[in-house]
C-alpha cells in the first residue's frame, strides 16, 4: 500500500507538474503586464486636435508730382501753368483657417515586436458594422513599458510614431461622394 501511495504521488506530480522556466518571467508580487510578442494591450484613443491660422496683409504706395508756374511781365499777364501727376496703389488682403477634431474609442492591440531598448511595437484593428455601414479603426506605434498600466491599458498620446486611421464605407459614405456626372464636369471645367 505504501508503494502504491508513492507511485500515485510520483505519477500525479509528473502529470500536474509545472515547468519553472515557463513561469520564470512572472512575478509573484506584481501585476502581469504585457511585455512579450503576442501579448494584448488595450489602447484608449483620446485624441483631439485644434488648429487656427490667421493672416492679414496691408500694403500701400503713393507718389505725387506737382509743378506750378505763374508770372507776369509788365502789364501783360502770362498764362498760369499748372501741371500735376499723382499715382496710387493699395492692397489689402486677409485670410484665416480653423479646424478641429476629436476621437474617442478603445481598441485592443497586440505586441508585434520588442525593440532592443525594451520598447514594443503594437498593432491592432477593429471593424464595426451597423446597418450596412462599416467603420474600421487601425492603430500602430511604439509603446514604452512604463506607459503600460497595471491593467494593460495604454493611452494613445503615449504612443510614439502613432498611426491612427479611421475608414468608413457604406450607404452614407457613398451618398457623400459626388456622382460620376459631377466628377466629369469638375474634370472638364
Amino acid at each position: 500500500m505504501k508503494n502504491l501511495l508513492i507511485l500515485i504521488i510520483i505519477a500525479g506530480s509528473t502529470v500536474l507538474g509545472q515547468d519553472m522556466r515557463q513561469n520564470a518571467f512572472k512575478s509573484l508580487f506584481s501585476d502581469n503586464k504585457a511585455s512579450m510578442i503576442g501579448d494584448a494591450v488595450t489602447i484608449i484613443v483620446v485624441e483631439s486636435s485644434q488648429a487656427s491660422n490667421n493672416a492679414k496683409t496691408n500694403a500701400g504706395r503713393s507718389s505725387e508730382i506737382k509743378f506750378n508756374a505763374s508770372g507776369a511781365l509788365d502789364a501783360t499777364a502770362l498764362p498760369n501753368v499748372d501741371l500735376g501727376v499723382s499715382s496710387g496703389n493699395e492692397f489689402s488682403g486677409s485670410g484665416g483657417t480653423q479646424s478641429s477634431g476629436s476621437v474617442q474609442t478603445k481598441i485592443s492591440a497586440t505586441i508585434d515586436s520588442v525593440l532592443a531598448n525594451g520598447n514594443m511595437r503594437v498593432r491592432g484593428s477593429r471593424k464595426i458594422s451597423i446597418n450596412g455601414e462599416e467603420q474600421t479603426v487601425f492603430i500602430k506605434g511604439i509603446v514604452r513599458p512604463s506607459d503600460i498600466s497595471a491593467d494593460n491599458n495604454v493611452l494613445s498620446y503615449n504612443i510614439s510614431d502613432a498611426e491612427i486611421i479611421f475608414e468608413g464605407s457604406g450607404i452614407i459614405d457613398n451618398a457623400q461622394k459626388p456622382g460620376w456626372l459631377t466628377k466629369l464636369f469638375h474634370w472638364l471645367f
